[in-house]
């Protein structure tokens, strides 16, 4: 989602189960939402300055804290509430699945004639009734060391372990920190550190490890590595490589179908592999342990659109659950997206929407066009003036031209790199390939951060207004700002936001995205031999995804969905024998 978008996404949703989650690294922002809510709430609101010790944890903490005490009074005041047509009460069972046997128990007290089994049916409803989880992220890349006042690298310093002690220090129970983009070893060494992550009973934790994954074997080793250290991983959250927002990390052609199937055929050896590490693990540290492995959750992400696909992964993958992202940014009771954004998201189409490598991590990045954020960054390029102020300093790890680590997005580099490109004597193409190449990064800490600011009118960085979103190519199909109900019941089936709209599959848009991908990479092979053995790699493993979805064609229910799939193996095979035509003479 990026940073604003679901910075206070609990406290609008929370209330009626539905759980979201925080990208707790930017701490500027999160301070900037305390002061917003305090001063919302009636309270006093302190700031915690950058001069203050472990200014960034304490931050993080206090937020966390915050939205906690928000939600549960909100909770107790639903619960108090009367059930009345249209009231937030009556909403919170209205919204949940269509087979809920809540859903239903509450059904049928609307239905009941008897005044007194009535109030008897609603006291246990709202006995039952339970808050989302306020859960966090952290992506785990962002982890330089950051420095204090005097220039001195703090002691577990960095912005992810920083994030990480924030998160353990609240007072949030029954939430996770979701890990995404990879193992970092610093990072996860630091979670020993935390007992609220130490299981209390069996298959109970204050505070859960979630880890967001692109493929079996990632899942494997990470919660291997975990395991040896005595932390659980609760669930492994599986996400499509390209049809997902904000940064895609593309597999090397392994699609979504084929990894769901494998995580189903391997889950019970899953648990089971990681019990027998974990298990000896805690026994050494003297903590509780169990015979029995705790649960660990699989569930899906990326790229979902409608109801037929969401219980389609549930029964045919046997999920927990899954994520829908992307289409909320249109639901404005769920995210935090200013007006001229949301206009944007809304008439936003497939050219619209590019993986691009704007990115200062040099990952690939789904990137919305025409926001103000690419606005200005082509104004600077055009004034002779490329690259952007480097506040944040998140993504800051270059040190290609300095001692100190700085950002590819900011001025300074971008200045210094063009400097050096034109000392090369390039060729002119090959020159104005290399500068576009430099100019394109564009700064994700503060364009990331500014629709908050705008919506809330509250000020975040003078002079620095610009807005950058990251949603998934999913959201060319979504065109209209929909309320929270009509969102839930368009993923539970009982309407369809999507009527009369020309949308292929999702794993049919995911695959489109890894044709597109392998274009790109065997355009950019040439004659290089290692280039060319990645390309017919990935060629192999997208063939061998298509074989498995020819297997599930009839258990998906599309009349487009085979005949997509022999196009995507005639592109294939073309581009193949662009790229080798001996193999196929």
């Amino acid at each position: 989602m990026g940073l604003a978008f679901t910075i206070d996404s609990p406290i609008k949703v929370a209330q009626f189960g539905i759980a979201s989650v925080i990208s707790i690294v930017e701490d500027r922002l999160i301070e900037m939402m305390r002061e917003h809510y305090y001063r919302k709430l009636n309270e006093v609101y302190h700031p915690i300055d950058t001069h203050v010790p472990d200014y960034r944890a304490k931050r993080i903490t206090d937020y966390l804290n915050l939205v906690n005490r928000i939600v549960s009074l909100q909770m107790d005041q639903l619960k108090l509430s009367a059930f009345k047509a249209g009231s937030d009460i009556c909403r919170y069972f209205e919204m949940l699945p269509t087979k809920s046997p809540l859903r239903e128990l509450y059904l049928k007290m609307t239905r009941c004639a008897d005044e007194k089994e009535k109030l008897y049916l609603q006291s246990i409803l709202r006995k039952k009734m339970s808050a989302g989880s306020i859960d966090v992220n952290i992506m785990t890349k962002l982890d330089g060391n950051a420095s204090g006042n005097k220039g001195v690298p703090e002691q577990d310093g960095s912005d992810a372990l920083a994030a990480l002690r924030g998160f353990a220090m609240s007072d949030l129970t029954h939430a996770s920190i979701v890990f995404s983009a990879g193992l970092n070893p610093r990072l996860y060494n630091y979670l020993e550190k935390f007992t609220d992550f130490d299981a209390t009973a069996w298959g109970a934790f204050r505070k859960k490890v979630v880890i967001k994954v692109s493929d079996y074997r990632s899942a494997l080793i990470q919660g291997k590595y975990l395991a040896k250290k005595g932390i659980w991983v609760s669930e492994f959250r599986i996400e499509s490589g390209l049809n997902c927002g904000g940064h895609a990390f593309a597999t090397d052609g392994f699609l979504m179908g084929p990894i769901l199937e494998e995580f189903k055929m391997k889950r019970q050896e899953l648990v089971q592999s990681l019990h027998e590490i974990y298990q000896p693990a805690v026994k050494a540290k003297g903590k509780i342990s169990f015979e029995k492995p705790h649960p660990i959750r699989i569930t899906a992400q990326g790229g979902i659109g409608t109801a037929a696909e969401n219980d389609f992964l549930l029964n045919e993958y046997a999920l927990d659950a899954t994520g829908w992202g992307t289409p909320f940014l249109l639901c404005p009771e769920a995210t935090t997206v200013d007006e001229p954004t949301l206009e944007r998201l809304q008439n936003a189409r497939k050219p619209d929407l590019i993986l691009s490598h704007f990115s200062p991590l040099g990952v690939r990045y789904h990137y919305l066009k025409g926001t103000s954020s690419d606005e200005e960054r082509l104004r600077r390029i055009a004034g002779g003036k490329p690259g952007s102020p480097c506040t944040e300093k998140h993504l800051a790890f270059n040190t290609e031209f300095t001692k100190e680590p700085i950002c590819t997005a900011s001025k300074k580099y971008q200045l210094l790199k063009s400097e050096q490109l034109r000392s090369l004597g390039l060729p002119p193409e090959e020159l104005e390939k290399q500068m576009e190449e430099v100019h394109g990064k564009e700064c994700l800490c503060v364009g990331l951060s500014n629709s908050a600011s705008h919506l809330y009118n509250v000020p975040f960085l003078k002079k620095l207004k610009s807005v950058t979103i990251c949603p998934g190519p999913n959201i060319a199909y979504f065109d209209k700002i929909v309320s929270l109900k009509e969102m839930t019941d368009h993923i539970y089936g009982r309407t369809n936001l999507l009527e009369g709209v020309d949308r292929p599959h999702m794993f049919v848009n995911e695959l489109a995205l890894y044709l597109g991908f392998l274009k790109e990479q065997t355009l950019d092979a040439g004659s290089d031999d290692k280039k060319v053995a990645y390309c017919q790699k990935f060629a192999d493993n997208l063939q061998d995804g298509i074989a498995y979805y020819k297997t599930t064609s009839i258990a998906v229910e599309d009349p487009s969905f085979l005949p997509a799939l022999e196009s995507a193996e005639q592109s294939i095979q073309e581009m193949m024998a662009g790229l080798m035509p001996e193999v196929l003479v």
